[in-house]
């Protein structure tokens, strides 16, 4: 399953330090207090945090530095789509060029494609209405893509505590389409978590490539 954590933007530009305090533990708990307390924006695999842990992280760091301490020893690195949103991959080290390496690479880089396809459309979808705008409040949802990159059915896991909101959520989604070819990889439903912005700022909410509304 995939799950996506989706905070506020962050402002990047500065790379302000953030005082953290996150203490060693599964590393997808890790993650979302890494969310909560950074505003930043993670779509990844769950297969590939289940059984990881991070190791603690405390003091003034900026967002990078934090995650790069974060996943130390964890067996995983970060793969940039945005300044405030990243995916995760597994780390990959510098050998000679292999068939099968070549393979291997052109896979993450499919995956990692989709992931950003995919945060594009919901995303998108979800600013569509004021209701739904991200920020503002925290839900989780399951959703299944179908070939054609229309999310068929959406189901809400928790709700925002909105009846409003929870309907206008779920019917915004089953408008989203993906512009890209689903990986053979993919693992549905794809779970979403929404994140309530801890920062002081919203995530801008344009439209983005890749994605559009059905």
């Amino acid at each position: 399953m995939l799950w996506l954590l989706a905070g506020g933007r962050a402002a990047q530009a500065q790379a302000p330090l953030l005082t953290l305090d996150l203490p060693a533990q599964n590393l997808e708990h890790a993650l979302q207090a890494y969310s909560r307390a950074t505003g930043m924006a993670v779509l990844v695999d769950r297969e590939l945090t289940r059984g990881r842990r991070s190791i603690s992280v405390h003091g003034r760091f900026t967002a990078q530095e934090a995650l790069a301490m974060l996943l130390t020893g964890s067996g995983l690195m970060a793969r940039y789509a945005r300044s405030d949103a990243f995916t995760l991959q597994l780390a990959q080290v510098s050998r000679p060029a292999t068939t099968k390496g070549a393979s291997a690479r052109n896979a993450a880089r499919i995956n990692n494609s989709y992931a950003t396809a995919l945060q594009q459309a919901i995303e998108t979808s979800l600013c569509g209405s004021p209701l739904t705008r991200p920020g503002s409040f925290r839900a989780l949802v399951q959703v299944w893509v179908n070939p054609d990159g229309l999310i068929e059915y959406s189901r809400l896991v928790s709700s925002t505590g909105d009846e409003q909101r929870d309907e206008a959520l779920v019917r915004n989604l089953s408008a989203a389409r993906v512009e890209r070819p689903a990986p053979s990889s993919l693992r549905q439903p794809v779970t979403l978590l929404l994140m309530p912005d801890t920062t002081g700022t919203r995530m801008e909410c344009t439209a983005g490539k890749g994605a559009t509304h059905g």
